[in-house]
């Protein structure tokens, strides 16, 4: 009996020590995992198993490439920034390619043939024209006043072409103009940028007229000169050339500087014409013009004019001068 009562009294007293300890680690009771280093929270995981145990660890170890990209390293040298994506390659230029006309094999042969003949007729064989009036203008040189003109008109495809050209001078109020000169010229493209050109050049004037064979080039020169050279052979056998240049600086989208080459030469005397051999005359200009419309362009300029050798020799014994400079004032127009 005493044995029960001193149990009953020893379970309803407080225990101090064992309060104090239950206060003093609240998670005794717990049990936790056993740790290998309480210095490394990490300590309980086990790292991947490493490439190269010299190396740091490799974040993509784990990650296996595409086989394809294993094999080949197309851009090994490049430096990528961090976090851009792999270059995307895609099928090889053979594995693109196919049949030249891969249409015919849908559409028959036959018909695929009939179209593309119906699309080089309607797009890529088209006819133009252009006439341009590349000076129309007036010159006044110590009191003299005179005009002239340089007009071409050509029709055609980008290979073949019909040209005409016409150019000319006279002396105001003088009646007609004194020197005319017409050509007919046929026209094949050499290149992009040239063209062969033959034909006949007829020149109308007071004295002897002649009738000329025209062999010549005309075409755009590296660094957008635009050139013209031809070479003159008479009915009466008389062998001329003449070479000229022009070159558009543009000043704004609208002014324009032009400055502009003419020589002229000849095989012989040909005293009824005042031309003698070897350069017979040579001019300069420099024409300033403003473009209202690229089809409506005035212009104010200089030309300076000289004969040479025996053509000045004839000038001065017909009474005019070998040179001179003149005052320019003209439109330049195409449509």
């Amino acid at each position: 009996m005493k044995t029960y009562l001193a149990a009953i009294i020893l379970t309803t007293l407080p225990a101090p020590a064992l309060y104090a300890q239950q206060q003093q680690d609240p998670h005794a009771g717990h049990a936790m995992p056993v740790q290998a280093d309480a210095a490394d929270p990490h300590a309980g995981h086990a790292p991947p198993a490493r490439l190269d145990a010299a190396k740091p660890a490799d974040p993509h170890a784990a990650h296996r490439a595409p086989a394809d990209q294993q094999a080949t390293a197309l851009h090994a040298g490049h430096v990528m920034n961090e976090g851009s994506d792999p270059p995307v390659t895609g099928p090889s230029d053979a594995a693109r390619s196919g049949p030249a006309h891969a249409a015919d094999a849908y559409f028959g042969a036959e018909e695929m043939a009939r179209s593309r003949q119906m699309l080089l007729k309607e797009n890529g064989g088209l006819t133009s024209a252009q006439f341009l009036l590349d000076r129309l203008e007036t010159s006044m040189r110590n009191g003299a006043n005179g005009y002239g003109w340089d007009a071409q008109f050509w029709s055609g495809g980008d290979i073949n072409r019909i040209w005409l050209k016409s150019e000319g001078e006279g002396t105001l109020g003088e009646g007609g103009p004194e020197d005319v000169e017409v050509q007919a010229l046929y026209s094949h493209a050499l290149d992009p940028w040239f063209n062969l050109q033959a034909g006949i050049r007829h020149d109308f004037r007071a004295g002897p007229e002649r009738t000329n064979l025209v062999l010549g080039i005309q075409g755009l020169a590296p660094y957008w000169f635009e050139v013209d050279g031809s070479l003159f052979l008479s009915d009466k056998g008389e062998v001329t050339a003449r070479f000229e240049a022009e070159y558009d600086q543009r000043i704004t989208q609208k002014l324009i500087l032009q400055p502009a080459i003419e020589f002229e030469l000849s095989a012989q005397d040909i005293p009824e014409l005042g031309i003698g051999s070897g350069l017979s005359s040579a001019e300069a200009g420099l024409r300033l013009r403003y473009q209202f419309i690229p089809e409506f362009a005035p212009y104010a300029g200089v030309q300076y004019e000289r004969r040479f050798g025996t053509t000045a020799d004839f000038a001065r014994a017909a009474g005019e001068k070998a040179g001179g400079w003149s005052f320019l004032v003209g439109l330049r127009s195409w449509f």
